[in-house]
């Protein structure tokens, strides 16, 4: 397929099989040939690339397949009398469109497409055997094709496309958009990226507005001369900065609400117990409704059931985030102490930079390890869903984080009370750590990127070498995305995507500006320019240096912004509630609703 016919075609998803040639004979029942009539036959368009060493088969689907794909899986969205239904294909006139004109967002489609591919079962009552060059392959009666083969190690990756149209204009009027600051098109963020994504910039670009007035006030009490009145001048800064804080979150929270009002989304549907993604499970434990179904209706037995298994939760918790905080006060505490008091004692530079360079090393070393530990003792909590172990996840790592940011500046602050080592402190860690980092994130990724790419078309080279055309093709579209990093945790990728070190950097260094601004009030400035600077580098590694990230639910900012939840027995109980009272009235509701839609347009067409 040509490069103009590949762009026109909204391919969304790709399946990564080996390259192989085939032999005659195994046309009819090899794993390639075999997958790809499957998903034809559900109605998928389908295009094959060769690769270099890979094969590529990308999906597309019209809306019709995935308009009934969501009436299957009961997706819940937005009607136009304002009440959340479960879809209906027939009845799709009744459900509100997304900002950007189309019926599903991002996320849906995603979960529509998940649905779709590892749907495809052996519906015959025998076993098929599929081969691959020298392999054969069980296929099960009942069993998930796409899953058998996953498991078998002969499909490689599944992974979400750029959409090379779509990518570019979020180029020109996003990430190299240099002249409006903070201000981002989010509409167009959230239909191309998904929910939290989308969330993380809003907030990002937000709290950029927001900083500048505390940046103002820093920079004038540090460089303009107040006389007598500078003692008093500080005590407000102070004063003011913590009101800001406050006012700033409760402004966030009526952000997100509208955000989430005006993209249709509901915080009981997009975080709530028991949401599943089809073929790729975000909850291991049972919803509340499943779990009210299992023991009956007795009301009394209900929160008995769900008081237990929330105490139980919450103690597994406890001792999970009491082993974390002792193994840091046993662990890291004496570490970073130790390499806080040798700095402050070492006089030659170059000693100081050689204790920077091994402390840096060792603290990566312990991060991995702290990380490990902390999903691993995840894993045996009873979290409601992916999200809440995500939280949990957060949590805990913070911890680390927190150790390895501030306890070195509160040695110089309250031990040794060195008031120009902790600005030095501070401007080290606010200017060249940041910097550094934000080079590291995005520099590190692109050159293994790079040379990725640089081997695979050596080796095609080498391939076509004695070709009779002498020509030599580079690597396709879609092999470059396969190529490039997938955008996941440094900590806990298990549970975690690469929002999670964005939010890391972003909450230490609120921690930082917050705590130890009257000590050096320009850091306001410094952390809103580093801001400005951020929204731009994050926009080009999404949409340039990563693959596009496979799309989460999810309606806020979580644990970063540590909002208190109900009791688990009554929010199950309300779910139970609503889902016995939407599959009573929804068809009804629906077919209602159809029919004042097409009163209203046969009225306006006599009119």
């Amino acid at each position: 397929m040509g490069n103009v016919e590949e762009e026109k075609t909204a391919f969304e998803v790709g399946v990564v099989v080996p390259r192989r040639v085939l032999e005659k004979g195994d046309e009819c029942c090899g794993c390639v040939e075999v997958l790809v009539d499957e998903f034809r036959k559900v109605g998928l368009v389908v295009d094959r690339v060769l690769g270099i060493q890979e094969e590529f088969i990308k999906l597309a689907a019209s809306v019709e397949i995935l308009g009934r794909a969501a009436a299957e899986l009961q997706l819940t969205k937005r009607t136009h009398i304002g009440m959340d239904l479960p879809f209906e294909w027939d009845q799709a006139e009744a459900f509100v469109r997304q900002p950007d004109g189309s019926l599903f967002s991002w996320c849906e489609r995603f979960h529509c497409y998940r649905h779709i591919i590892y749907g495809v079962v052996n519906k015959s009552d025998s076993t098929l055997t599929l081969k691959s060059d020298c392999k054969e392959f069980q296929w099960e009666s009942g069993e998930s094709l796409l899953q058998m083969l996953e498991l078998r190690g002969f499909v490689k990756q599944v992974f979400p496309l750029h959409d090379e149209t779509k990518r570019k204009q979020l180029l020109r009027s996003w990430a190299f958009n240099c002249w409006d600051f903070t201000r981002q098109p989010i509409d167009e963020i959230y239909a191309y990226f998904g929910t939290k994504i989308a969330t993380y910039f809003a907030f990002l670009g937000m709290f950029t507005r927001w900083i500048l007035f505390p940046a103002v006030f820093g920079v004038t009490l540090q460089f303009v001369d107040l006389g007598s009145m500078q003692l008093l001048v500080l005590p407000a800064f102070f004063i003011s900065i913590t009101l800001w804080a406050v006012l700033f979150f409760q402004f966030w929270k009526r952000k997100n609400s509208a955000l989430l009002a005006r993209w249709q989304i509901s915080g009981l549907v997009a975080g709530g117990p028991g949401y599943k993604f089809s073929g790729l499970e975000w909850s291991s434990i049972q919803s509340p409704v499943e779990i009210m179904k299992k023991w009956g209706s007795d009301k009394t037995k209900e929160k008995e059931v769900f008081q237990r298994e929330e105490w139980v939760g919450r103690l597994m918790r406890f001792r999970n985030d009491a082993f974390i905080i002792l193994s840091i006060i046993c662990l890291q505490l004496p570490f970073e102490l130790a390499y806080a008091h040798l700095y402050e004692v070492i006089g030659s530079d170059l000693m100081k930079f050689g204790l920077t360079v091994v402390y840096l090393f060792a603290i990566q070393y312990f991060n991995r390890i702290g990380g490990k530990i902390s999903v691993s003792l995840i894993k045996c909590e009873n979290n409601e869903s992916r999200e809440y172990g995500a939280d949990s996840l957060i949590y805990k790592v913070f911890g680390l984080y927190f150790m390895q940011s501030y306890i070195g500046i509160f040695y110089h602050a309250l031990l040794h009370r060195n008031f120009l080592t902790l600005r030095q402190v501070l401007i080290q860690r606010l200017i060249v750590s940041e910097v550094l980092e934000n080079l590291m994130e995005n520099s590190i990724p692109f050159l293994k990127y790079s040379y990725k790419k640089y081997r695979a078309i050596r080796k095609k080279r080498k391939r076509e070498k004695g070709s009779p055309t002498g020509k030599t093709q580079f690597i396709s579209r879609v092999e470059k995305e396969y190529l490039k990093p997938s955008y996941s945790a440094s900590v806990g990728e298990e549970l975690e995507d690469g929002l999670f070190d964005d939010f890391l950097e972003l909450a230490l260094q609120f921690g930082m500006i917050m705590m130890f601004a009257c000590a050096f009030p320009p850091a306001f400035a410094f952390a809103a320019l580093n801001n400005i600077a951020e929204i731009r580098t994050d926009a080009l590694k999404l949409l340039v240096v990563f693959k596009r990230p496979t799309p989460r639910a999810a309606a806020t900012i979580g644990a970063w912004l540590n909002i208190f939840q109900e009791p688990a027995w009554v929010r199950a109980n309300r779910l139970k509630n609503a889902t016995q009272a939407q599959d009573m009235c929804s068809k009804q509701l629906l077919r209602t609703i159809s029919g004042n839609e097409k009163l209203f347009v046969r009225v306006g067409k006599i009119e």
